[in-house]
């Protein structure tokens, strides 16, 4: 069985709180974006696990595609072994969730092929115990998130009558070291107030608490957002902790991929 896995972008992330748990409390809207990985799978006499694509560093036991199966084989012990395969196109470390979208995928494919007629409220469970943002993946629909990103309500924001710019710069940011750079605070206005306002009012006061730190270590990535602005997006923003940004424009503006970096990609969705 094939699923696509899409990706996310983060429209305003507000970091509040340093929570006892040690987690961070925060608040965000999640935004489906139609840039896919490939999840197949078969089952299989022994349990495999591969991938293609964009190259994926370090112990495969710790891929979340991987861990999503043992989660659910933990559970229902009669699931057969099955052969994973990830086509990657997704960039990693990139602030766009693809790693907790293929995880998610591999949740919901399990649940069809097995029959294991999981509600949408237990795959939510499982989901969160994967990952803050993977019950998003869930719903895969624009949502509103607090808690650690994994308490979820669907907002109505449709930007299907605009064009979404995505770069991906190929820098790695580390979501660690990005949180250490905070200090949380809760801001006077929230982003669901935002959220629903005109989007043209979104440049002056939606804002991405992580690009402050970020910009200073990286200044690249703030030329890139002001370039999104200079070519005539209604709102630009870094997605998540980095280093993937978007640019949000009308239907048929002509956007140009920036030259000054061989890595940098420019995807219209």
């Amino acid at each position: 069985m094939i699923q696509f896995s899409p990706c996310k972008i983060n429209i305003g992330l507000s970091i509040l709180e340093k929570r006892a748990d040690g987690f961070h409390a925060l608040e965000t809207v999640f935004y489906p974006v139609a840039l896919h990985d490939i999840v197949e799978l078969v089952p299989a006499k022994s349990f495999a696990f591969f991938h293609t694509g964009i190259s994926i560093p370090g112990d495969t036991s710790n891929n979340l595609c991987v861990k999503a199966y043992q989660l659910l084989k933990a559970d229902f012990p009669q699931m057969s072994n099955v052969q994973i395969h990830l086509h990657k196109n997704i960039p990693m470390g990139a602030g766009l969730g693809g790693g907790s979208g293929d995880g998610t995928t591999v949740l919901k494919i399990l649940n069809t092929l097995f029959n294991l007629n999981l509600s949408k409220e237990q795959l939510l469970n499982y989901a969160a115990q994967l990952g803050s943002d993977c019950p998003f993946f869930i719903f895969n629909k624009a949502c509103h998130a607090t808690g650690r990103g994994e308490i979820l309500e669907p907002i109505a924001i449709d930007l299907s009558n605009y064009t979404i710019a995505l770069i991906h710069p190929g820098i790695h940011i580390a979501t660690s070291w990005a949180f250490q750079q905070l200090n949380p605070s809760v801001k006077e206005k929230s982003i669901a107030t935002i959220i629903k306002q005109p989007i043209e009012t979104w440049k002056a006061e939606l804002i991405n608490d992580f690009e402050a730190p970020v910009f200073k270590a990286h200044p690249s990535l703030e030329t890139f957002k002001n370039n999104l602005y200079r070519q005539g997006a209604i709102y630009a923003s870094m997605s998540g902790s980095g280093s993937s940004l978007f640019g949000i424009f009308p239907k048929g503006t002509k956007i140009e991929s920036p030259t000054d970096a061989a890595s940098l990609r420019v995807d219209h969705i």
